[in-house]
C-alpha cells in the first residue's frame, strides 16, 4: 500500500459509483472470459487447408515457398523462410549467424524465454542489457555499456509489436562487426521511419503462434536479405541436409549432410493457413489500432493506469496492449488488480517475467535480482489487457467498464 495521505472522501465517492468487485461476490462485467488474444478462422481459411489435405503435399510441398515469398513480399524482404515454430525459428538464426561457445548475444531481459533460450542452444554466453522505459524495447545505451570483444550478436525485442530502436543498435553492430537478429515476434506489420519491420536488421525472426496476427498453428519465419544467411536456415531446418538441383537430376536418391541441423520444417498445411491469413494482415492491425485508439481515449483520466507508448517515429504492430498500473494511486498491488480483473472476466495476462529471474536462470547464473531495475521495476507493474481482432465493439467497453471499475474501487 502507498504511504501518502489517503483521501478517504474521494475513496467513498469513486466505491459509490461503482458495483461490488466480482471479487468479493459482485456481478462480474462478462459472463464468460474474454482471452487476451485469440485466433481467428474464416471459411477461406479452412478451404486453404481442405484443398491441401486433399492434394498430393502435406509437407514439403509447393505451399511453403508460396507463404515464404508472400510474406517476404509483404515485409520488404529478399528471402523468407518458414520454420515449425518462433523458437526455431531464433534457434535458426543464432546458428545461421554462426554463434558458439566464446561468443556472446545481448538481448531483453523482458522478453518470451525463446529469445534468450536460443543463444544457449549454440552454447554462446547470454548478456542481457536493461530496456527503455517508455518502449520497453533494448535501451542501446546498456546495449553499448555490455560489448566486449567477444560480442557478436544482439537480438533486440520488439517488445509488443513496438520496433526496437533499430537504427542505434545497427550503428553498434557496424561500428563493432555484429550482426543483429530482430525478434519481431510481435511485430508483424510494423513501420519503423517509414521502412517494414522485417526488412531492416541482418536477420527478423516471426511466429504465428494463434495469438499472434496471423497463424499456421503453429510456425515460425525469418527473413533476410543476405542470401548465404537464407541458405543456412533452409539447410538448418531439415537436419543440416543439402543438395543441388544438378546433384537431383543425376542421382535424386543422393545428399549431404553440411551442418548438424534440426527437424524444424513447417507443413505445407499450416503454410496454406497462413497464406491465407496474411490476406487480412492489414485488417487485423487496423482492428488492433482502433482498440488501442480506444483504449488509449478510455484511460487518460484514470491515474493509476499508465498507457503503452508508441512513439511518433513507428507504427506498433500492437501485438498486446501492456497497461503499467501505478501502485501510487492505488489501496492495493498489481496482483490484486490483476486477480480483480480476473474475476470479472477479463482474460488478462503478464507479458513478462524477466528471463532472468526464471529459476533456471538464476540457479545456473547466479541472478537474485536487481540487475536490470528498469526491466525489473516494470514488470512488477506490467497488465496485458486483451486485444485481438476478432473483439466486437461490446468487448471492448467490457474491458474499459471492467478497468474503470476496479481502479475506481482501489483508488485513493
Amino acid at each position: 500500500m502507498a504511504n501518502h495521505y489517503h483521501n478517504s472522501g474521494k475513496t467513498d465517492r469513486l466505491r459509490s459509483e461503482t458495483s461490488e468487485l466480482a471479487l468479493y461476490g459482485g456481478k462480474p462485467v462478462r459472463e464468460r472470459l474474454l482471452p487476451y488474444g485469440r485466433h481467428s478462422v474464416t471459411p477461406e481459411d479452412i478451404q486453404a487447408v481442405v484443398d491441401v489435405l486433399q492434394g498430393d503435399w502435406l509437407t514439403t510441398g509447393p505451399r511453403i515457398a508460396e507463404f515464404e515469398e508472400t510474406v517476404a513480399e509483404c515485409v520488404g524482404a529478399r528471402y523468407a523462410v518458414a520454420f515449425s515454430s518462433g523458437t526455431a525459428a531464433l534457434h535458426a538464426a543464432v546458428f545461421a549467424a554462426d554463434l558458439g561457445p566464446g561468443d556472446e548475444a545481448i538481448t531483453s531481459p523482458l522478453t518470451f524465454a525463446a529469445t534468450a533460450n536460443c543463444v544457449l542452444y549454440q552454447g554462446a554466453t547470454l548478456v542481457f542489457a536493461d530496456i527503455e522505459g517508455d518502449t520497453l524495447t533494448l535501451d542501446p545505451d546498456q546495449v553499448n555499456a555490455c560489448l566486449t570483444q567477444k560480442t557478436r550478436a544482439i537480438l533486440p525485442v520488439d517488445y509488443a509489436g513496438h520496433p526496437a530502436e533499430l537504427d542505434a543498435l545497427l550503428e553498434l553492430a557496424e561500428r563493432h562487426g555484429l550482426i543483429v537478429i530482430e525478434d519481431a515476434c510481435h511485430a508483424l506489420g510494423a513501420i519503423y521511419k517509414g521502412r517494414r519491420v522485417g526488412s531492416i536488421s541482418h536477420m527478423t525472426a516471426y511466429s504465428f503462434h494463434p495469438v499472434k496476427h496471423i497463424t499456421t498453428g503453429e510456425g515460425g519465419m525469418i527473413t533476410t536479405n543476405n542470401a548465404h544467411l537464407a541458405e543456412r536456415l533452409r539447410r538448418f531446418r531439415t537436419h543440416g541436409i543439402d543438395y543441388t538441383p544438378s546433384e537431383r537430376a543425376n542421382s535424386p536418391w543422393y545428399y549431404q549432410m553440411i551442418d548438424l541441423g534440426f527437424n524444424y520444417r513447417i507443413t505445407d498445411i499450416g503454410c496454406a493457413l497462413g497464406t491465407s491469413q496474411l490476406q487480412r494482415l492489414s485488417t487485423n492491425l487496423a482492428c488492433r489500432r482502433e482498440i488501442v485508439r480506444r483504449y488509449n481515449d478510455a484511460f487518460t483520466n484514470l491515474d493509476a493506469v499508465i498507457a503503452p507508448t508508441e512513439r511518433a517515429d513507428v507504427e506498433s504492430a500492437w501485438h498486446i496492449y501492456p497497461i503499467q498500473v501505478d501502485a501510487y494511486y492505488l489501496t492495493t498491488d498489481r496482483a490484486e488488480i490483476f486477480r480483480a480483473l480476473r474475476a470479472e472476466n477479463i482474460g488478462v495476462n503478464v507479458h513478462y517475467i524477466p528471463v532472468h529471474l526464471h529459476p533456471y536462470y538464476q540457479k545456473r547464473f547466479g541472478y537474485r535480482g536487481g540487475e536490470y531495475p528498469v526491466a525489473e521495476k516494470i514488470y512488477e507493474q506490467l497488465i496485458t489487457l486483451p486485444i485481438f481482432s476478432g473483439m466486437s465493439e461490446q468487448d471492448v467497453e467490457d474491458v474499459i467498464k471492467a478497468v474503470n471499475k476496479v481502479m475506481g474501487y482501489y483508488a485513493y
